[in-house]
C-alpha cells in the first residue's frame, strides 16, 4: 500500500483527481487531500475522502506520492511530485510573452502529459533540464467524459454551453452579455452558463440576472456532465474548449488568441447567432479539422488515463526511468510557500 497526497487550491481539482483516486482505492492505496488557501470548498469532499488540515499534518503523513493539478507546489513536503495539469494548453502567455503551460518551475519529478502536442514540448524541456520525467498518459479528468452514459435530453432544442475564462484581457463574458441577453429571450436554444471560479463577481451576477426558462447559470466543481450534455460551446480562450472539442462537438469562440481551423472564431458580437447556427449544422470541413485536432491533443478515448497515470508513477518509483540530475533547491519559491503556509520547520 502506498500513501498518496492530493495537493489542491481550486475546486475544479476535485474532478481532475477523483478518477485517479478511484484507481488507487480499487487497489488498496491510501489517499489524503490537502487544501492550500481558502478557494477550495470543503463541502465538496465526499464521506470517504480524508482531508489533512495543516501543512504539519502533511509532513507527518509522509506521502509516497504527491499529485497536483497545479503549476507549482512546495518541494519540501515528502513524496514524488507529479503534475497532472489543470487544463489544456490554451496558448496563454505570461508577462514575458512565454507560453505559461510549458514553464518549468522546478517543482515536479514527473509530468503526465495529455497528448502529442503536450508531450513533445515537455520531452524537449526534459532534455534540457534532466531532473524530471515526461510520460504521456492522457488526462485523468476526461475519463468520465469518455465513459459517460449518453443523456436523454429533456427537449429537442439544441443546448448551448457558454463558458468563459476569468482573465479580463481574454474573457468574452462582458462583451457578449448584451447579445446573450437578447438571444436567451428566444426559445430556439437552451442555454447553460458556467464560468471559471475566479470570474469577476459583477459579471457572474449579471448573468445570473438573465436566468429564465431558456438560460440557467450553474456553479459546479465538475464541468464534465455539462460538456456531455451540450451540443455547442461558446467560449473565448480557455482550455475547456479542448475538452469540449474532444467529444467531436463544435465551438464558437470570441477573439480567441490562437484561432485554429477547428474553431468558429468571431470578432463581432453580432455574429454570434449565425455562428451558433453554423456550429449546430456541423459543416464537414469544420468537423474534419476537429478530428485532426483530437489526434494531436488527446488521442486516448478509452477512459483509462487515470490508470495510465498510476502505472507511470509505479514505473518511476520502481526505477524504470532514472534521472541524471536532482531538482533545483528552489529557495525563493519554497520561501514563498513557507510564508503562505506559515511553516518554518526544517
Amino acid at each position: 500500500m502506498k500513501k498518496y497526497l492530493f495537493y489542491i487550491s481550486q475546486n475544479y481539482s476535485f474532478s481532475i483527481l477523483r478518477p485517479i483516486q478511484q484507481v488507487l482505492f480499487n487497489r488498496g492505496d491510501k489517499v489524503s487531500w490537502f487544501f492550500e488557501g481558502d478557494k477550495v470548498n470543503p463541502d465538496y469532499l465526499a464521506e470517504n475522502e480524508n482531508k489533512l488540515d495543516s501543512i504539519l499534518q502533511v509532513i507527518e503523513y509522509h506521502a509516497d506520492v504527491v499529485i497536483a493539478p497545479a503549476n507549482s507546489i512546495p518541494t519540501f513536503i515528502p513524496g514524488l511530485k507529479v503534475a497532472v495539469f489543470h487544463g489544456f494548453d490554451a496558448g496563454k502567455l505570461d508577462k514575458r510573452g512565454r507560453n505559461d503551460h510549458f514553464k518549468i518551475r522546478g517543482c515536479f519529478d514527473l509530468y503526465c502529459t495529455q497528448g502529442p502536442n503536450t508531450t513533445q514540448p515537455f520531452k524537449q524541456l526534459q532534455k534540457g533540464h534532466e531532473f524530471f520525467n515526461v510520460i504521456e498518459t492522457g488526462w485523468s479528468t476526461l475519463d468520465p467524459l469518455f465513459i459517460f452514459p449518453k443523456l436523454t435530453k429533456p427537449s429537442t432544442r439544441p443546448l448551448v454551453l457558454f463558458c468563459s475564462t476569468f482573465s479580463k484581457k481574454l474573457s468574452c463574458a462582458k462583451q457578449l452579455l448584451p447579445v446573450v441577453s437578447k438571444l436567451c429571450q428566444s426559445d430556439q436554444w437552451q442555454w447553460i452558463v458556467q464560468f471559471h471560479p475566479k470570474m469577476d463577481q459583477h459579471i457572474v451576477d449579471s448573468y445570473k440576472a438573465l436566468q429564465n426558462q431558456n438560460l440557467t447559470f450553474i456553479e459546479t466543481d465538475d464541468v464534465i456532465p455539462l460538456l456531455n450534455k451540450a451540443d455547442v460551446m461558446v467560449c473565448d480562450t480557455s482550455s475547456v474548449i479542448n475538452m469540449f472539442l474532444l467529444q467531436n462537438k463544435p465551438v464558437v469562440t470570441f477573439n480567441n488568441i490562437k484561432p485554429g481551423s477547428y474553431l468558429l472564431d468571431i470578432t463581432d458580437p453580432d455574429a454570434l447567432e449565425q455562428s451558433i447556427k453554423t456550429a449546430i449544422s456541423r459543416p464537414e470541413a469544420l468537423m474534419q479539422h476537429i478530428q485532426e485536432m483530437i489526434k494531436e491533443t488527446h488521442p486516448c478515448t478509452d477512459g483509462k488515463s487515470s490508470q495510465r497515470v498510476v502505472e507511470a508513477i509505479d514505473d518511476v518509483l520502481g526505477g524504470k526511468y532514472p534521472l541524471t540530475k536532482s531538482k533545483p533547491v528552489n529557495l525563493v519559491r519554497n520561501f514563498k510557500f513557507r510564508k503562505r503556509l506559515n511553516y518554518w520547520k526544517f
